[in-house]
């Protein structure tokens, strides 16, 4: 059934179904069950069953594809490998009416905690009057004093918020949250909606979906506008690819069109900001971090950081750099400081919160601390700065009822010793919504998350929806659902049509540009590896497949030569792939095939290992690559049948991923990089099988080997149909540049590129890696096939070496050595 299409009217019909068994368990507080009207949950599942048919399972398993399409993943702390985003493809309803409410109360949330930062960082007359307790701030390890007196540039200490909101049993929503200092999760919300899209492609027409372009174009626009310069360049300040959120980030990145950059990629001279390209230090207006505000200038904050810019703070307050949000922000997140809201926000702005806060005491006040303590049992506990303490050592909040007597006893002596550390909290139960499990829609609870962001003029722009976290029990209450097993797609919907929105801008205001953009050197540095890794594997596994006589022609065969065999097996060895087989008997050939290619953490550098070191440079470079390069790169190794098949799988991965960078990759500097890399490599790796296989005393078996090694079998015979000869073979891999795998045709493409790449200075002088690339042309074109031999071929072999090591110490980071070279760009 569900394989077919289902009508309309078919789909009515099990939609009718779904919702009624999910009412028939007479819910309370969920948000399908209360709706008024179901017109719009019909829709929803009337799409859903028009897509998939009536198995809920197979819906599952449909949004879980596309998600894992865009390629939406996460990390989780002490994981080396990333999760696929577990996305419900069921979204969240929100009525145009009720998200009103929402929208205007996040705004108003956002002002409040903008005021507030100002006032803490400026003359901090909400202390000193009072309003806020000097504690609540100064204990704050996110209060950080180098930021006291420091206007940021642009005017606000935020530009991007988020609020963790839930909803109550009859329907009321709540704040459970604030994030400040990096909020996370955007480019989730963004996720989910492609993947909702493509899952349920009518839904957007049906229901009047608002769309998420319009909030993000508004983001970008407000980070510009607060830059100095009129069109400024962006980054996206990223901890790096073992960051849990990095996958989002660099979606992010790509989507607004900002630079993905690491600490180590930027410099501070003289006050400003500048990103290492390969065209020299080029200017940075602003950074939309994600960097710990605490590691982001070791010379204004924590000394030890690696991963900051020194100077970043000096760069802020000269007015050249835009940093959202601005340091220090975090201060304002604490549970502690949301006990004091409510009053804060009736003094500040007239009105109090149409949002409220889950009710919260700060026990730092002795009254509030007495209160805590007499109703501990109905009270969750929370460190109240959001980091661990002596009796919560894992910084999470605990239900007091649930404690056990020792563990009540040890919070109670730690709430007496230290009162300013805990926070007690209002247990919240939380509405539900439906999720698929076990092919069914069962309740489970959920919290809403909501981003909002200054626009161009200074204003906030929300997006409609952001993305709801589901808890994997039935428990409802807000501590049981911890980080959340489900993500939701949040749809806001009414009656009025929406206009299709792209974050694009329009045709005739679009500024033409073949230039792609900034490329700083360790994007550049990633690539160029990227292609060296994969060529580099696929040259192992070429010799792999020949030890095992799987030629592609049919005289070579299982029938090597013993000598031709040993010198395989010797060149596997030499590349610490492989131990040499004890004997040649085909079982201990296939023992050394198998290690060569599989071994993993051994210590022998095999395919898998040589995979794995690509897979790494594929994730940090998933900005600049196609979605289906980054999933062949993570594809797992292949299990099914022998060696040989197993070996045949990885080849046409292998030259699939090629025909992705050959034929799907721009022509970019990016690009450039990649394909230097792989010519650099597949140029090494044909000048040491020519050393190896094509010696003055070469065998048959031998010259085809070579043949084999460089891909040229079909090109040698349909050229010489005579037989193989050594002089022919060596003219056709190394010397014949119109062989697109032969040395001197790699040579040619290396100049090529070099010749293409941005140089540092204009007096029309070779730089030092387009001087050892034309030497190495003009080796190869005043070579003889015939008198080639094992010194020239060392030779060329050492000049293709310094030819890498020249294009890093040009390209790519070198420490600070390059910050003061002179001849870079400063733009």
């Amino acid at each position: 059934m569900a394989s077919r299409t289902a009508s309309l009217f078919d789909a009515g019909i099990v939609a009718d179904r779904w919702i009624a068994d999910y009412r028939a368990a007479r819910l309370r507080g969920d948000v399908m069950a209360d709706a008024a009207d179901d017109a719009a949950w019909r829709a929803l599942f009337e799409e859903l069953a028009a897509n998939v048919g009536e198995s809920l399972a197979d819906a599952l398993e449909r949004a879980q594809r596309q998600a894992d399409d865009i390629g939406t993943g996460f990390r989780v702390a002490g994981d080396s490998d990333e999760r696929p985003w577990p996305l419900s493809p069921v979204p969240l309803l929100i009525d145009g009416d009720e998200w009103a409410g929402i929208r205007d109360g996040v705004i108003q949330r956002a002002e409040l905690m903008e005021t507030i930062a100002a006032d803490l960082y400026g003359p901090a007359r909400l202390v000193s009057q009072g309003l806020i307790p000097a504690a609540v701030v100064t204990g704050s390890p996110y209060f950080l004093r180098p930021m006291k007196g420091l206007v940021p540039p642009g005017g606000h200490h935020l530009n991007v918020v988020a609020v963790d909101l839930c909803r109550g049993p009859t329907g009321e929503w709540s704040v459970l949250a604030d994030h400040l200092r990096g909020p996370v999760g955007a480019g989730y919300a963004l996720e989910n909606r492609l993947a909702i899209a493509r899952t349920l492609g009518g839904l957007q027409a049906r229901l009047n979906v608002e769309r998420h372009a319009p909030f993000f174009a508004s983001l970008r626009d407000g980070l510009a506008a607060a830059c100095a310069r009129s069109d400024p360049r962006i980054g996206l300040m990223t901890p790096g690819r073992l960051n849990q959120s990095y996958a989002e980030q660099a979606h992010l990145a790509r989507y607004l069109g900002f630079l993905l950059v690491e600490g180590a990629d930027l410099a501070v001279i003289d006050d400003r900001l500048y990103v290492r390209t390969i065209a020299g230090l080029k200017r940075v207006d602003g950074l939309w971090r994600r960097t710990d505000p605490t590691l982001l200038d070791p010379l204004a904050f924590d000394s030890t950081s690696a991963i900051g810019v020194p100077g970043l703070v000096d760069a802020m307050a000269a007015g050249n750099v835009v940093v959202a949000n601005a340091p220090g922000a975090g201060v304002l997140e604490s549970p502690a400081l949301a006990a004091f809201l409510p009053a804060l926000s009736t003094r500040l702005t007239g009105e109090g919160l149409s949002l409220p806060n889950i009710a919260t005491w700060w026990c730092g006040q002795p009254r509030a601390a007495a209160q805590v303590v007499d109703e501990l049992a109905s009270m969750t506990i929370a460190p109240a700065f959001g980091v661990p303490t002596l009796a919560l050592s894992d910084g999470r909040p605990v239900s007091g009822a649930e404690l056990s007597d020792d563990a009540r006893a040890a919070l109670l002596a730690d709430i007496e010793r230290r009162p300013q550390d805990y926070v007690g909290q209002e247990v919240v139960h939380l509405s539900t919504m439906p999720v698929v499990i076990d092919g069914a829609l069962v309740p489970r609870p959920f919290t809403l998350r909501v981003f909002a962001a200054r626009d161009g003029q200074g204003g906030w722009s929300v997006l409609p929806g952001g993305f709801a976290r589901i808890g994997e029990h039935a428990d409802p209450r807000a501590t049981a659902i911890g980080e959340g097993e489900w993500s939701a797609d949040v749809i806001v919907h009414g009656s009025d049509a929406v206009e299709p929105v792209s974050l694009l801008p329009a045709v005739d205001s679009l500024h033409l540009r073949r230039n792609p953009g900034t490329l700083p050197s360790r994007a550049a540095d990633n690539l160029f590896w990227l292609g060296r890794y994969l060529e580099r594997g696929e040259a192992l596994l070429g010799l792999i497949r020949v030890l095992l006589g799987h030629s592609i022609t049919a005289d070579a065969g299982a029938a090597l030569a013993p000598a031709t065999v040993r010198r395989i097996a010797a060149t596997i060895a030499s590349l610490g792939a492989a131990p040499e087989p004890s004997s040649h008997r085909r079982t201990d050939l296939v023992t050394t095939a198998r290690t060569a290619m599989e071994s993993v953490d051994s210590g022998w550098y095999s395919v898998r290992a040589i995979n794995r070191q690509a897979r790494g440079l594929g994730r940090v470079s998933r900005d600049r690559l196609a979605a289906d390069m980054i999933r062949l790169l993570d594809a797992p190794h292949p299990t099914r049948g022998g060696v040989l098949d197993r070996a045949g799988s990885l080849q046409r991965r292998y030259a699939a991923l090629a025909g992705l960078s050959a034929e799907h990759m721009g022509r970019t500097d990016g690009w450039r990089f990649h394909d230097l890399g792989r010519r650099i490599e597949r140029a090494i790796k044909i000048v040491r099988a020519v050393l190896s296989f094509g010696i003055e005393a070469s065998s048959a078996d031998d010259l085809s080997v070579l043949l084999d090694l460089a891909d040229s079998q079909i090109s040698y015979r349909q050229r010489y149909l005579t037989g193989i000869a050594r002089v022919a073979v060596i003219d056709l891999v190394a010397l014949d540049p119109g062989n697109p795998r032969a040395l001197a045709f790699q040579v040619a493409r290396i100049a090529e590129h070099l010749a293409a790449l941005p140089v540092l200075k204009d007096d029309g002088l070779a730089e030092p890696q387009q001087r050892v690339a034309a030497e190495l042309g003009a080796m190869l074109a005043t070579a003889d096939a015939a008198t080639l031999d094992a010194g020239a071929l060392l030779a060329i072999e050492g000049r293709l070496i310094a030819l890498a090591d020249a294009v890093a110490r040009r390209y790519f980071l070198q420490g600070a050595e390059p910050l003061r070279a002179s001849g870079l760009t400063l733009a």
